[in-house]
């Protein structure tokens, strides 16, 4: 139980470094709390096998392992050359034509995959391509053809993606491809379902839809890398369950000096809204290759932890990297070291009205303003749906909160609320004394307590209703009469 000591999550991405099961089996026991399959890459068949790899290691491991699929989007990409790769001179002519055939790119010229982007730009407008690497200005639009002028040269290879400086291409969230992930998504039973480039909360309720008429019941987490996100930010956090901090295309859009101050108000926004946040993109890069990471990289994940994200992400450390196992270790040892230096209370916030507006909410805040103020071991949420759990973890974060369902998809879900702890457990106890004894021994058993701590214990009174949460318990840990 010594994971129990790190609070905030660690999200490891899924890929060909990781289809050895050994390798798998080593993460989990590392500490990954959740898995992302990338359905940018991989077939559907890779991730079914994946995720059937992931919970045998879990179940092996004594553990619970999340899954959060993310949907690829609609990355907005140049077409293909004819020899793989041109060299771009600064100040030179470069013409994107939307009529060109796919593989006939050159040195003057190539296609492009998103077929509306001459009706989305205009004259003066600068475009990024290869994540901001190579920039033009748009100088003419002539029908299909867009005249620019390279400002910032290089190399430039196939399918790279495109982005105007400042956002505002008019792509849709949700891909033909995408609406076919959500089905597979549905089908693999995830627990999250990312939504890349969403714009607003339109967005995000369209793929909610999609993915409950596919029967599936995955929270939504926003992915923030656009510039309209960010001017929708209250709105789209809103309209879902969670958000990632997407800092690979944020960071072109909104150039990357914004990107700092960006992470730190987009955690602040989903913490307001008592939303789960994920910090994501090139937190360990360094470590694809090397065995341990840069000191820029641990101040970079240690300050998402002291932001107060939930979870932080790694890419293509674990999917592609040399050391999948030795990142997860690394990046588990700072999260731990930077938790030391956070500020434990944090204000109990109320919605915008002032009041609260479901009992579980009074509740889990009754519970925190009590923690607060009393010595107590442990939280012990009796949940249906984990929402009592997810308000106290907003709150306070140095008292570990455990989980206790008998229901698997909620065990699942709260792998990635920070500080919550999911626990296997159905009331079957009828007297209050005998059910209050069953969670004491479950606590001694799994040593998170000792006999004579004190731990709060939160349930509803009607067994079974989600959000029924309505009182709160301050009990001293004992052995029961039936103890051995």
């Amino acid at each position: 139980m010594s994971s129990l000591l790190r609070r905030t999550k660690i999200v490891a991405t899924l890929g060909p470094a990781t289809d050895d099961p050994t390798v798998l089996r080593d993460m989990v026991e590392a500490g990954v709390d959740v898995v992302r399959l990338n359905f940018s890459h991989g077939q559907v068949a890779d991730h079914a096998r994946r995720v059937e790899l992931v919970r045998r290691a879990a179940a092996s491991a004594g553990r619970y392992v999340g899954v959060l699929g993310d949907l690829q989007g609609p990355k907005i990409r140049i077409d293909r050359f004819a020899g793989g790769k041109v060299q771009l001179a600064d100040g030179a002519p470069f013409t994107l034509d939307a009529s060109l055939p796919i593989d006939a790119g050159s040195e003057t010229a190539v296609g492009i995959a998103y077929k509306k982007l001459p009706q989305d730009v205009f004259v003066g407008d600068v475009l990024l391509l290869n994540d901001g690497q190579i920039s033009l200005q748009v100088e003419a639009i002539d029908g299909p053809r867009i005249s620019t002028r390279v400002l910032v040269g290089g190399e430039l290879g196939n399918n790279k993606g495109i982005n105007r400086q400042g956002g505002g291409l008019s792509a849709g969230a949700l891909t033909d491809k995408d609406r076919d992930d959500i089905r597979t998504a549905a089908a693999l039973k995830v627990d999250y379902l990312a939504v890349s480039f969403a714009r607003d909360a339109a967005d995000m309720n369209e793929a909610r839809s999609l993915l409950r008429e596919a029967g599936g019941h995955a929270l939504t987490v926003a992915k923030i890398e656009r510039a309209e996100a960010i001017k929708n930010l209250p709105n789209i956090v809103r309209a879902s369950d969670a958000v990632m901090v997407a800092r690979g295309d944020l960071g072109v859009e909104m150039g990357y000096a914004e990107l700092a101050g960006l992470q730190k108000q987009i955690i602040q926004e989903a913490r307001h809204q008592n939303r789960v946040v994920i910090t994501a993109t090139q937190m360990m890069e360094s470590m694809i290759t090397n065995t341990i990471p840069t000191r820029a990289e641990v101040s970079d994940v240690a300050n998402a932890v002291m932001d107060g994200s939930d979870a932080v992400m790694l890419s293509a450390e674990t999917a592609s990297g040399k050391h999948p196992t030795k990142v997860v270790e690394a990046m588990a040892q700072i999260i731990v070291g930077a938790e030391k230096y956070q500020v434990a209370h944090v204000r109990i916030r109320l919605r915008n009205s002032g009041q609260f507006e479901r009992s579980d909410e009074a509740i889990a805040a009754a519970v925190m303003y009590t923690a607060n103020h009393l010595n107590v071991r442990a939280i012990v949420a009796m949940t249906e749906s984990g929402s009592t759990a997810l308000w106290m973890s907003r709150v306070r974060s140095d008292i570990p909160i455990y989980a206790f369902t008998r229901h698997e998809m909620t065990r699942s879900r709260v792998t990635l609320y920070r500080g919550v702890y999911p626990v296997a457990f159905d009331v079957t106890d009828k007297d209050p004394h005998a059910f209050y004894y069953s969670v004491f021994r479950l606590l001694l058993e799994l040593k998170l307590v000792t006999e004579g701590d004190f731990v709060i214990l939160t349930k509803g009174e009607l067994s079974g209703v989600a959000g029924g949460t309505n009182s709160m318990k301050i009990l001293q840990v004992i052995r029961g009469p039936d103890a051995a």
